[in-house]
């Protein structure tokens, strides 16, 4: 109420949660921008009930009140066209180039040190693949540990049963919600990220592991694949044995990792670069004002 009531010419609305109410800018007289990060309706811990029916009507709401409709993959762009034969612009996010730090906070509180260690980083929810991810690195076989940092996201039962699965593997540590300094540690000094997920929107998390020189290892969905492209390792979806054999392969294979990083951050910051994104964003919001 306060943006619809306000002196702005556009109101730029993220998700489709709060799409919902993009008819009130909208009945103001406003300007309407929505981007949507994600399918969110497609989450596990939306699937069923009031939630699910509630952002998927924020779904309908974007598509039938927003002059303009962002999308941060080439996958729910399709889903748009397709669905709704809505059109919608690809607009991507964005990476900076960071400053890499040496080990010291991650060294303090978990003993760990330069490439010694494999890292999951991001939300822990049933869709990120972590399940997989920690079935499939108890059968490898390395002296590295598996760096699993996030919070939970009204998943609390879904983390206990990740660490009752990590159960008798002290190569598996978890380092609950990360930021600043320490998240900068974990980005600069891991030996691969890895983003096991079934489902994303636009994974930023992916973006700033590539920035900071690392090579990923990440699932064949879209949205994970037309960002790497050909710079990163990928294993099949779901796929507990694959998975498995790519994170051996990866441990028994420094120079293809070294390889990997050599050209990750160069490759990532050309593509993904801020810079473009509020140039396209600004275009967007003049182009009915």
């Amino acid at each position: 109420m306060y943006s619809a009531l306000g002196k702005y010419d556009v109101v730029h609305i993220h998700a489709e949660e709060p799409a919902f109410f993009s008819w009130i800018p909208k009945l103001f007289g406003k300007k309407v921008v929505v981007t949507i990060h994600g399918l969110d309706w497609s989450r596990e811990k939306w699937k069923s009930g009031f939630g699910s029916k509630f952002i998927r009507q924020g779904e309908k709401n974007a598509v039938k009140y927003a002059d303009e409709i962002i999308v941060l993959s080439k996958g729910v762009q399709d889903y748009f066209e397709r669905t709704y034969g809505r059109k919608t612009h690809f607009i991507p996010n964005g990476v900076n180039r960071p400053v890499i730090r040496q080990p010291q906070l991650i060294t303090d509180k978990f003993a760990l040190t330069k490439d010694s260690y494999i890292l999951f980083l991001g939300r822990l929810v049933p869709e990120k693949g972590i399940r997989y991810l920690v079935e499939a690195f108890k059968e490898v076989k390395t002296d590295k540990k598996l760096v699993i940092a996030g919070g939970s996201s009204d998943t609390d039962d879904f983390t206990a049963e990740l660490k009752n699965l990590a159960e008798g593997d002290d190569r598996i540590i978890f380092t609950g919600f990360v930021q600043g300094q320490l998240l900068d540690e974990l980005y600069s000094n891991a030996y691969i990220y890895t983003l096991p997920s079934d489902l994303e929107g636009m994974p930023l998390s992916l973006l700033e592991a590539m920035s900071y020189g690392n090579c990923c290892l990440v699932s064949d969905i879209l949205e994970c694949t037309e960002v790497v492209e050909d710079t990163a390792i990928i294993f099949k979806k779901s796929d507990v044995s694959d998975l498995k054999k790519k994170l051996q392969k990866a441990c028994e294979q420094p120079e293809t990792v070294k390889r990997l990083k050599e050209q990750a951050a160069d490759y990532i910051c050309r593509k993904y670069n801020w810079d473009d994104v509020v140039k396209e964003t600004v275009k967007l919001y003049r182009r009915d004002i």
